[in-house]
């Protein structure tokens, strides 16, 4: 029988992704006090390093491709154009961004025009897939504003996802994290899909996934979400959770998905914690042994 592997175990926090800056910063990331330093320049021929000629005829021709970052109303985002979906995608939620006249039936999915067409998702290719256009940054979470809440049907902000999963237990810890942000100062959730190896009969270890529809949008095999809480007293608090894109009993404690930031950070390629201690020493992890 095939067992998933979520690598590493320990504690961690903070995007190491480089030093990306924009000029006039848009959307999300012109609020966000807390915000990922993403890995990669923003422009597509960065100039070399003085005295370094060889480099800047390396890129005579422009590079073939840089981190992709989107900077949206509800969210900031990272794209994978190989998965046709996010790397990451954090948001930042606060009682006042829960409550809104915005409506969920005015919003619908569409491809993320701002992607080129080769590295896209289309509505077309979840048709008749079985899998559902899982939200990573949730709709109910941005009902402060119309504009913010359509934001998160560009299908960029979309992974396919276990229709049993997307409906019951993966909506119980969204909903788990607004009921966080009524009670701390600030609440900041990253969420991306993973890929993780498993150990197939031979005993060796694979990375296998389905890709739908005619792009091949890659179909995770877990997702993650992974909670910064901003506390009064000034703590910081950190909860990670890994959830298997395959139905999930409702009934089972939300306590049961917590893993090590560290997994997290191994399976993912991302770095949280480093970041977090950059901004303060106060870090406390909730792990399913100290749970509160």
């Amino acid at each position: 029988m095939a067992r998933w592997v979520l690598p590493g175990a320990a504690l961690g926090l903070g995007f190491a992704l480089g030093s990306w800056r924009r000029r006039e910063p848009e959307g999300l990331l012109a609020r966000l006090p807390v915000v990922p330093a993403v890995a990669a320049a923003a422009a597509p021929s960065a100039p070399p390093p003085p005295g370094s000629p060889v480099r800047a005829e390396l890129a005579k021709y422009g590079l073939p491709g840089l981190a992709q970052v989107r900077s949206r109303e509800s969210y900031v985002l990272c794209y994978d154009p190989r998965a046709r979906s996010a790397l990451w995608v954090i948001e930042q939620l606060s009682p006042r961004g829960l409550s809104g006249a915005s409506e969920r039936d005015r919003c619908e999915f569409r491809e993320d025009d701002s992607v080129h067409e080769y590295h896209r998702a289309t509505n077309g290719d979840y048709r008749g897939s079985g899998f559902d256009r899982g939200h990573l940054a949730a709709a109910a979470n941005h009902k402060w504003s119309q504009r913010a809440m359509q934001d998160t049907f560009y299908l960029s902000n979309v992974a396919p996802q276990n229709p049993h999963l997307n409906q019951h237990a993966w909506n119980n810890l969204e909903k788990y994290c607004r009921s966080l942000a009524r009670s701390n100062k600030n609440v900041y959730v990253c969420t991306g899909p993973l890929f993780l190896p498993r150990m197939e009969a031979d005993g060796k270890m694979y990375v296998k996934y389905q890709v739908i529809g005619k792009n091949n949008v890659a179909v995770p095999t877990h997702f993650f979400k992974v909670l910064i809480l901003e506390k009064e007293s000034g703590e910081i608090e950190l909860r990670s959770y890994v959830m298997p894109n395959s139905p999930v009993d409702e009934k089972i404690p939300l306590e049961r998905f917590l893993v090590p930031i560290e997994s997290i950070e191994r399976a993912s390629g991302l770095l949280f914690v480093p970041n977090i201690l950059k901004r303060t020493t106060n870090l406390k992890a909730i792990t399913a042994g100290n749970k509160s």
